[in-house]
């Protein structure tokens, strides 16, 4: 019961990577690589604001505006400079490197000793359950380990909703429509660079919002923990696709939550399975190789099939 837990916290935090990667990846169909850089980012600005007796939620929401920074710098090198979409995302992801060592002083600050919001929720559920474990389906769990994962299905909750109903405003249609088609957003007077921009500011804004809940969770932030994430987020969005089948925004929001969740379970039983933890990052890889291939094989076969008869 614990793995699982512990698992469904993680997927549930590392979702909001998969709402960034969605954001730019499907909606802007732009491959941005600042991901890895911008969730240690969040985690960075979050833990040195902890370890100054920053409020819990005000270090968290500021790990938050430094990954739409982030985003923002990325752009803006594409949209006004016109440096190509991938080679701006490495230059900004390459210079978080060295940003992200100055924020912390080191490569590694431990949060063990310091008040986070996964403490204030164990408080909270103290407050309520009483000292003690928690009884959940007839298991006896950690109390922590359930108030983390409350605190983290609320967090997802929250922001899935928010973006659900961005989404259906007027602004919300114009960036899923200058994803699409950017001639036709220039033509009604619309300013496709700044929608890019927003966009990708928002996206890099919820990776580094996971980046900040995870070092919180985790009890730590390091230096290397954003390295392979924009993979990670994007499998969790392809699982996702796959789960729903619809196009539908709301849908679409709810199998990028669900793909990380499945994902994340997927590998913790495999790593219980004995899976060893070095070709953890290889085999996502691959697995993500497989998911964007495999589908096109498959059409392209029935297609024939259909020729045939």
């Amino acid at each position: 019961m614990t793995l699982l837990l512990g698992a469904s916290t993680v997927g549930l935090i590392l979702a909001l990577l998969a709402l960034g990667v969605y954001l730019s990846f499907r909606i802007f169909n732009f491959p941005d690589i600042t991901a890895d850089g911008s969730i240690t980012l969040g985690a960075a600005v979050t833990a040195s604001l902890l370890i100054l007796d920053w409020p819990p939620a005000l270090a968290t929401l500021a790990g938050f505006f430094a990954g739409m920074l982030a985003g923002t710098v990325t752009g803006l090198l594409n949209a006004k400079f016109r440096i190509n979409g991938l080679l701006s995302g490495i230059l900004v992801m390459t210079a978080l490197y060295s940003i992200n060592l100055h924020v912390m002083g080191k490569s590694n600050l431990p949060l063990l000793e310091e008040t986070t919001l996964v403490t204030q929720s164990e408080s909270f559920f103290g407050l309520l359950f009483g000292p003690g474990d928690v009884g959940v389906f007839g298991w006896e769990v950690n109390q922590r380990d359930a108030a983390a994962l409350c605190l983290a299905g609320a967090m997802v909750a929250g922001v899935g909703m928010i973006l659900y109903l961005f989404f259906r405003t007027e602004f919300g249609t114009a960036m899923r429509a200058a994803g699409d088609n950017p001639q036709m957003i220039r033509a009604l007077g619309g300013s496709v660079d700044f929608i890019l921009i927003f966009g990708l500011a928002v996206s890099n804004g919820l990776i580094a919002l996971s980046g900040s809940l995870l070092a919180q969770y985790q009890g730590f932030a390091d230096v290397q923990m954003g390295i392979g994430m924009v993979v990670w987020g994007l499998a969790s969005v392809i699982i996702g696709e796959a789960l729903v089948g619809s196009k539908s925004t709301g849908i679409v929001i709810t199998g990028a939550i669900m793909g990380s969740l499945l994902f994340r379970l997927i590998v913790a039983i495999a790593l219980r399975w004995g899976l060893d933890p070095n070709d953890l990052k290889l085999i996502t890889a691959v697995f993500v190789f497989l998911a964007l291939v495999v589908p096109g094989a498959l059409a392209g076969l029935r297609s024939r099939a259909g020729r045939a008869r």
